[in-house]
């Protein structure tokens, strides 16, 4: 049997980037796919995005409300099997469960049922234990030989306590589980994105204090070689291999091959065969035939000509697919097992998933509704389409809720008209005569059409040089301003629509805004649609002109920077600076980035 782990990077992405989720599935050509950071919220998740035909699938998404994180990881195990029930598969697992607490699918449950829970773990509350569960890292199956975990390992940054701290104790608990089970006899195959790269050579850039991190020392103490007991089952097939399963995405670093390897399978446990002399038997060369990366999912193709030119002076190519690379691995002589049926726990048997049944009373409550809106819309139309008549009599309202139409939302207009329809003069205007009031309506329309067109109108590139553009047209450049007042608002409100205050103190207000409106339509209209766009290029030209002087070159390569903000937060959030265009490769090779860094003048607008 085959069992890959894929960190998707968002699970929506990858389901476009293949046309559907069986065609992703399918391209594995595996029993047991397990995806982590799928990105889905509780309430997003639905049939297309977590069940296809063939595969059974077990997902847990983040539960938390905490600001940050929620809709951001998340972990979901399919199994390909020909029959969900009464399936002696081994893809096909015995039972499931969310998270490794035991406390996601009961909140209820006390600690001390848990058998798993040592002493150790006295310290940490009930709301502490389900705090590790809460950001759906975790999926558990339970295939009879082995007992599978899913795992999305949380990251944190040196300077984060908070998260260093929920680090420390998502992997203190995951462990008592794992020795939970390994006291009970049982195989576990941990795989996914754990967030820790082991030794030196899984890390491109390890430095001088790589070993001094306190998860890369608790992962090296779960190894056989350190006297734990688990197999790194990749390393045990590739011993020197420098491979890298995860690259970062802003710097264009699979170009070089530079990241690290993250993504693990990992194994506990005994050998399958049934003999009485075990100590020439284990797992790994009995039954692991194979493990690799699948490098060929990587976004940037090693084969690629074009591969070093990607990033090159800053004209990147955006590419398709995660910035993580799956890990597979392939099982030989797994015997079959007992007859027995999907858990309850699969997608299948999850009402979210297949959406809310509607109830016969609310279906009919929307058509008596619909019928209801319908008959008081034609009985408005009536006495709007009374053309056919010389007059129409005066109509009385009795109520002020019959057929009762809401004023438009479109514009604020639209509001005023209706007010004034209302007032006094709703008599006179339901009195005229048929084509009177086809008129009125007619022009009150094209009032609102006019309106919505200045209201939502996108500004053209021409729009913000109408100054430096329009005096050498001509255009009196009083009118530039009054024009300039006019756009300047930059969201939609009630007074946008009202005549801009125009700071003149002469009497001529209103007759040099008249000479700039006729100035300006003179213009528009003797103006061709290439000669707007050769204005529009020449503007753009020199937009462009202006940004590459003010770009500073890199010291390495003489080329122009790109230029970045600094997103976390601190003294220099929202701080520009400039660094090597370049892709990011080892400091050995002089065509990878020459680490050219410097702050810009000013701190960016865009925070």
């Amino acid at each position: 049997m085959k069992i890959v782990t894929y960190n998707v990077n968002g699970l929506r992405q990858r389901i476009a980037q293949f046309g559907s989720l069986r065609n992703l599935l399918n391209s594995f050509d595996a029993d047991i796919i397990c995806f982590q950071e799928t990105k889905l919220r509780r309430q997003e998740v639905t049939a297309d995005l977590v069940m296809a035909e063939g595969y059974e699938s077990f997902f847990s998404s983040t539960r938390t409300t905490q600001k940050g994180r929620t809709g951001y990881s998340g972990v979901i195990t399919f199994c390909r099997v020909k029959s969900a029930f009464s399936s002696n598969e081994v893809a096909l697992p015995l039972s499931a469960e969310e998270g490794f607490t035991g406390l996601v699918g009961n909140s209820q449950t006390s600690k001390e049922k848990l058998p798993f829970l040592s002493e150790d773990l006295e310290e940490f509350s009930k709301d502490e234990l389900l705090s590790v569960d809460s950001e759906g890292r975790c999926i558990i199956t339970d295939h009879s030989h082995f007992v599978l975990f899913n795992v999305y390992g949380p990251r944190a940054v040196s300077d984060d306590t908070e998260r260093i701290q929920f680090k420390q104790m998502f992997y203190r608990i995951l462990q008592r589980r794992w020795e939970s089970l390994l006291r009970q006899g049982r195989r576990i195959l941990v795989v996914g994105d754990l967030n820790i790269a082991p030794s030196a050579v899984d890390r491109c850039d390890a430095g001088p204090d790589f070993d001094n991190n306190e998860f890369r020392r608790w992962f090296k103490s779960m190894l056989l070689e350190n006297g734990g007991q688990f197999s790194d089952v990749f390393r045990a097939k590739h011993p020197d291999k420098e491979a890298y399963t995860c690259w970062p995405q802003n710097t264009g670093a699979e170009v070089f091959n530079f990241g690290s390897r993250i993504d693990h399978i990992l194994f506990a446990g005994s050998c399958l065969h049934e003999s009485n002399d075990l100590q020439c038997h284990s797992f790994l060369s009995c039954h692991v035939k194979e493990c690799d990366i699948l490098m060929h999912y990587k976004r940037c193709k090693p084969e690629s000509t074009q591969s070093a030119q990607r990033w090159k002076g800053g004209r990147s190519i955006k590419l398709e697919g995660s910035d993580h690379a799956p890990v597979f691995m392939t099982l030989n002589e797994i015997p079959e097992v007992s007859l027995h049926s999907t858990p309850s726990l699969s997608a299948r048997y999850v009402p979210m998933v297949h959406g809310l049944q509607q109830t016969l009373v609310s279906v009919l409550m929307k058509r008596q509704v619909s019928e209801e809106m319908k008959s008081c819309k034609m009985s408005h139309e009536d006495i709007a389409m009374g053309s056919s008549c010389e007059r129409v009599e005066p109509v009385s309202i009795t109520s002020p809720t019959d057929c009762y139409f809401p004023p438009s939302q479109d514009s604020e207009d639209s509001i005023l008209e209706s007010n004034e329809l209302s007032g006094g003069s709703s008599q006179e205007a339901i009195s005229l005569s048929g084509r009177e009031y086809e008129k009125s309506i007619s022009m009150q329309n094209k009032t609102k059409k006019k309106a919505r067109n200045n209201r939502y109108s996108q500004l053209s590139l021409t729009s913000f040089f109408q100054r430096s553009t329009n005096i050498g047209n001509g255009v009196n450049e009083s009118c530039i301003d009054n024009s300039n007042i006019q756009a300047e608002p930059s969201q939609p409100g009630p007074n946008l629509n009202e005549t801009p205050t125009v700071f003149h103190h002469s009497g001529s207000t209103k007759l040099e805004t008249d000479a700039c409106d006729q100035d300006l339509a003179k213009l528009n209209d003797n103006s061709t649609k290439e000669e707007r766009n050769n204005v529009a290029s020449l503007d753009w030209q020199r937009i462009q002109q202006m940004m590459q002087n003010s770009i500073p070159l890199c010291k390495g390569h003489k080329e122009p920077c790109i230029a970045r903000v600094v997103r976390k937060r601190g003294p220099n959030f929202g701080r520009r600076f400039y660094v090597c265009a370049r892709a990011e490769g080892p400091s050995s090779n002089p065509e990878a980035n020459c680490g050219y860094f410097k702050w810009a003048a000013s701190k960016s607008r865009n925070k």
